[in-house]
């Protein structure tokens, strides 16, 4: 079997998210708004949740006006005020985070016109596609310098900024440990926050595993479900793709420590801020 980025990271870390917390959600059967990748269904019946009060009424026209911020060019700066806020009609709940509904997907087109591009893994929250993840194979020096290259180059382009916008974190992983030799970071699984220019991409470690959630077994319903809609149920015992599969990956340990529910709502609501610089506004994620 060939080994790729399918069989080293990405699967792995699809079964992973679902042991976060995330319901894997095949595009197959999925409807979203191509202009925003906007799930308007999930949006519309997880803010009636989190938001009893409404009326469909409402929660359509904040659906109309959410995908309306994304057309400012202003770096995502009034989405994510309104993401943050709690007046009104809440976006997310922040208070009761687990009251949000989580999906992640693979392969979510990023489309405008004839350019398009795909991450490879995409997070979403209330149906809104907060956080995504690029993964490249081991071994391979060149990947994740050659994916933030193409990053940059599609952050650029005005026919991407309404993707810009709604996205708040990315990370980007060739499943390896970090090499604190080398000035670049050839290796390792790195996040940044977006940019009309570069995004700044930082390291994480752990200072200590105590306050990371303890994670349920894999589901085998749910791993069935993965390898089948993406044609790569013969990885299933592949001693390679269950050596991946392990929470102590390089990939899946910083993804546990980045986006586990808590850590997520954590980075979202106080990790992020803009800074207005020479040339426009400049978004920040701590490190």
């Amino acid at each position: 079997m060939k080994f790729n980025e399918d069989s080293r990271v990405k699967i792995p870390a699809l079964l992973h998210f679902t042991r976060l917390g995330y319901r894997y959600l095949s595009l197959k059967t999925a409807t979203w708004d191509a202009s925003s990748n906007i799930f308007p269904g999930t949006f519309k019946d997880s803010l009636q949740k989190i938001n009893p009060l409404a009326t469909s009424e409402d929660i359509e026209r904040t659906l109309q006006e959410t995908s309306l911020l994304l057309d400012n060019e202003d770096l995502g700066k009034a989405f994510y005020e309104r993401l943050l806020s709690s007046t009104g009609i809440k976006l997310i709940d922040f208070e009761n985070f687990d009251a949000n509904t989580f999906h992640v997907v693979t392969e979510l087109p990023c489309i405008n016109g004839d350019e398009e591009f795909r991450p490879d893994i995409t997070l979403l929250i209330n149906g809104l596609p907060l956080v995504f993840i690029e993964v490249k194979k081991p071994n391979n020096r060149d990947g994740i310098i050659a994916e933030r290259n193409r990053i940059n180059t599609r952050f650029r382009n005005p026919k991407f900024r309404r993707f810009v916008n709604i996205t708040q974190l990315m990370m980007f992983s060739n499943n390896m440990e970090y090499d604190d030799s080398s000035s670049e970071p050839l290796q390792g699984a790195f996040y940044a926050t977006t940019s009309y220019g570069d995004p700044g991409f930082n390291y994480f470690r752990e200072e200590t595993l105590a306050s990371l959630p303890v994670l349920p077994p894999l589901d085998p319903a749910t791993e069935n479900l993965i390898l089948a809609d993406n044609n790569l149920h013969a990885l299933k015992h592949a001693p390679e793709y269950v050596t991946n599969c392990n929470p102590d990956s390089p990939t899946n340990r910083v993804s546990t420590s980045l986006f586990c529910r808590q850590r997520l709502a954590f980075l979202l609501r106080y990790g992020i801020a803009y800074v207005r610089g020479l040339n426009g506004y400049e978004k920040h994620v701590m490190r």
